[in-house]
């Protein structure tokens, strides 16, 4: 099944030489379903780039455009938490497709991952920018009254935009009462995807550092670099 038929136009998202963000909001619709996690985790990374992330916090929907996303597969990916085997830190990445992995980092940091492919083969895809559509006011508070293209540009910056701390971390992305979820849109073509190396690596080796499984929109300010 191409899973970009799921998806469904809406808005233009705020790209290079343009003034203005999303007017009109995208239809509520299903969260994305658990087969659409359960494949190759570099395609669940590039067909998330146009969906949108749901937060449901405190009655308040937030929610923001996937602009960028990072693939971490398998235990012998040496840039991917896995490399240490099942821990009780990387348990969720082992267990079912279309989970949340959240972790903290560099004691201060929240990173919201999905979790994909098949249980027992330890893969997620960290979603690491977001272009804000719903809640943007309750976005700013969250970010301290930053300016609208940083509330979610970079891992952490999502994730404070949108309140996920440890208390997400496991929640099944596939339900509506998770409170947490992600919902198919309009696909961005292959010429506005940008495929580099994953950034933030410190000393992973080759070839890991260098392997390509970064996805990103061409021209969006809401790119974290």
């Amino acid at each position: 099944m191409h899973f970009s038929k799921l998806r469904h136009p809406g808005n233009d998202l705020l790209c290079e030489g343009s003034n203005r963000t999303a007017a009109i909001l995208p239809q509520v619709t299903q969260p994305l379903p658990r087969n659409f996690y359960a494949r190759p985790t570099r395609t669940v990374a590039r067909e998330l780039l146009g969906c949108t992330l749901v937060r449901q916090l405190d009655g308040m929907r937030l929610s923001g455009v996937i602009v960028e996303a990072e693939a971490y597969i398998g235990e012998s990916d040496l840039a991917c938490h896995a490399k240490a085997g099942k821990t009780q830190r990387t348990a969720v990445m082992y267990g079912h497709a279309g989970f949340a992995y959240v972790y903290f980092t560099y004691g201060m940091h929240w990173m919201l991952n999905v979790v994909t492919e098949e249980k027992d083969f330890p893969a997620a895809v960290l979603l690491r920018a977001i272009e804000p559509l719903e809640g943007i006011e309750e976005m700013r508070r969250l970010r301290g009254g930053k300016d609208l293209r940083l509330l979610g540009k970079g891992p952490a910056c999502l994730t404070q935009a949108l309140g996920i701390t440890r208390s997400e971390n496991g929640l099944d992305l596939c339900a509506y009462d998770s409170g947490l979820w992600i919902e198919p849109r309009e696909a961005f073509p292959k010429r506005k995807v940008v495929v580099s190396p994953r950034i933030g690596l410190g000393k992973t080796p080759e070839p890991w550092l260098s392997k390509p499984w970064r996805y990103s929109v061409a021209g969006s300010p809401f790119v974290s670099k």
